[in-house]
């Protein structure tokens, strides 16, 4: 099994970059991002169990079980430092992995924080109710969720998505060593400026938020000036 996949392996990056995608999301979210970022920099993006590569596989519908799985897959690339960017659902997950490897910094977007409960039952709706969230959510292109092999594909793993952070709720722990950076779209219908300012709550090296325009998926039309925050947040140099 490939846990973190990488379409331009670095061996000789000062650092590597993980991401870890929405629900429903594959690693296949972050297949341009290697484009955008130095030399200096590897890109590793994260393939959670049931999708794309790993469809064989059952999804994984605790975040702390898969938190401990993907930190110990991740243990051989931790070489150098590590920079953790996770979106929405990957944000929580992101977080619970950085509670278990220690990176140099954590970098969330689209989500409230880890220790505000995300309420919810979509995990128990209709199709077609799941649909109009993914529909409301503007994640996929309108005229996929009108194909059934699409739906076919995508909705038990967007059900086992939302039976993970429905369910999902932090545990008490110290705040991270590692700084914490949150990214929010302005018209975001899940989060807002004031409830992101909690994950600073989440740690004792320092937080900062940026708010960009756009909604809930902000960061699609927006991927260079999300990169560019990320890399002024970690330092690394550009070029």
């Amino acid at each position: 099994m490939t846990w973190f996949h990488a379409l331009d392996p670095r061996p000789h990056a000062a650092l590597r970059l993980f991401c870890f995608p929405h629900a429903g999301g594959a690693a296949a979210a972050y297949r341009d991002w290697h484009r955008a970022v130095p030399p200096s920099v590897e890109v590793r993006a994260v393939q959670y169990p049931g999708r794309a590569d790993r469809m064989g596989e059952a999804p994984v519908t605790d975040a702390h079980l898969l938190a401990d799985r993907m930190a110990e897959a991740m243990g051989p690339l931790l070489d150098r430092p590590a920079v953790l960017f996770g979106h929405s659902m990957g944000s929580v997950l992101a977080y619970e992995t950085a509670r278990r490897v220690r990176p140099a910094h954590l970098i969330v977007s689209g989500r409230r924080p880890a220790h505000v409960p995300r309420p919810g039952t979509v995990r128990l709706a209709t199709d077609e109710d799941l649909v109009a969230e993914l529909r409301r959510l503007g994640g996929t292109a309108p005229e996929l969720l009108d194909e059934p092999d699409v739906r076919a594909y995508i909705l038990p793993i967007m059900r086992a998505d939302y039976r993970l952070i429905e369910t999902y709720r932090s545990r008490p722990a110290e705040p991270l060593d590692c700084p914490i950076t949150a990214i929010i779209g302005d018209a975001d219908p899940e989060v807002d400026a004031a409830t992101a300012e909690r994950w600073g709550e989440l740690t004792r090296a320092g937080f900062k938020l940026h708010v960009l325009p756009g909604g809930h998926f902000y960061l699609v039309p927006h991927r260079d000036e999300v990169i560019g925050l990320i890399l002024d947040a970690v330092g690394s140099a550009r070029g």
